[in-house]
């Protein structure tokens, strides 16, 4: 396993974390504040509001982690097996049968319980 490396933000990291998530609640202000215009235009803005925090995020040492993050994610996603369409059918196939047959069991079960207990305080007739 990899040596985990610490990484520290400087408070200027802090001072753009900040603006980052000052400029989401101006965005979303924004998109509220002008109701009357079009929606697309007031989704647009926010959009773009939106982008260009995460774009400031990613400057930061805590954006820079969580990049590598996503790097080595979407690089373990691609070692993985899939199952083929053959086989996810016949899993999911498997699965249904299993719970039906579990349902009637539970259903059965349940009938004789019930059974059990109106016998044993004598409400059965």
């Amino acid at each position: 396993m990899a040596k985990a490396e610490e990484t520290q933000g400087s408070g200027f990291d802090t001072i753009k974390l900040a603006v980052a998530v000052g400029l989401l609640v101006v965005g979303v202000l924004g998109f509220y504040w002008y109701a009357d215009e079009s929606l697309l235009f007031r989704v647009l803005g926010l959009l773009a509001v939106a982008l260009v925090a995460i774009g400031i995020v990613f400057t930061t040492a805590l954006g820079q982690s969580l990049a590598g993050f996503l790097k080595e994610s979407r690089t373990e996603v691609r070692k993985m097996v899939w199952p083929t369409r053959a086989e996810a059918t016949q899993t999911t196939l498997i699965v249904i049968v299993v719970v039906i047959l579990v349902g009637i069991f539970l259903w059965l079960l349940d009938m004789f319980l019930a059974w059990g207990v109106r016998m044993f305080i004598g409400t059965g007739g």
